[in-house]
């Protein structure tokens, strides 16, 4: 059993050597998901891969692919990332107007289903009117404004994820953005138990110490419970198999 999830955002690494930097980073390096940024030029103002590359690097690893979707009308591409290979797929909550229907729709195609919200959003908006986080398999709290990474991490978006674990127990709670060796066992105690980090993994000489000195700090926390959702280990093991 584990407490923790270790997602390499792939932003950040060698786009010239993707499917060798994608395996690498999970068999060597000891990281648990590939986290695969999709922008579409609109929702944010960046672009960046998407389903073609996705289904050809699909090709060259049996990794847990964690999409985080920052588009325009998400449910346009549920089709098409089913296909290319994806297992978790992450809406903006702020890119749709029934979240739970959405949910549902990517549940129905195979999928599993996260939620994202931007720093400008509260977190109250998940439970307010629909109860989101109970029909996700993971909720995803922005760190930074999404769009771009290398950016410093916004310690004052903690409180939601404190609020998230307090009222969901055993939920998966991903945090992106600006996540380091330093302020992940901050992450770590307010509940988050999946970690993106781009830079400081792929931008450290030693990404094995890099994704350790991660795991390490959510592991050692004894707040954090250990990870329920039975589904999703089975697959991150699996995606870990050479």
């Amino acid at each position: 059993m584990t407490k923790c999830f270790i997602a390499p955002s792939m932003l950040s690494s060698d786009f010239a050597h993707l499917a060798d930097e994608s395996n690498t980073i999970i068999q060597t390096n000891g990281a648990d998901w590939l986290h695969i940024d999709v922008m579409d030029g609109h929702f944010v103002q960046n672009l960046t891969l998407g389903a073609p590359i996705i289904k050809c690097l699909r090709k060259y690893t049996n990794s847990f692919m964690d999409c985080h979707l920052m588009v325009e009308k998400p449910q346009n591409y549920i089709g098409t990332f089913h296909t290319a290979g994806v297992n978790m797929f992450t809406f903006h909550l702020e890119a749709t107007s029934d979240a739970v229907a959405l949910i549902e729709a990517v549940h129905a195609a195979g999928m599993f289903c996260g939620v994202a919200i931007k720093p400008s959003s509260p977190v109250k908006l998940l439970w307010e009117n629909k109860d989101i986080p109970s029909t996700a398999d993971m909720i995803l709290v922005m760190t930074v404004e999404p769009g771009f990474g290398g950016q410093e991490f916004m310690s004052s978006m903690l409180p939601k994820v404190v609020e998230l674990r307090q009222r969901y127990p055993n939920l998966l709670i991903e945090v992106d953005g600006g996540l380091n060796q330093i302020n992940v066992a901050d992450a770590a105690s307010a509940g988050a138990n999946v970690i993106v980090a781009g830079s400081s993994i792929f931008g450290n000489p030693n990404r094995t110490q890099a994704v350790a000195q991660l795991k390490n700090a959510c592991e050692s926390c004894t707040s954090l419970p250990l990870i329920q959702h039975q589904a999703i280990l089975e697959k991150t093991l699996y995606g870990k198999k050479i």
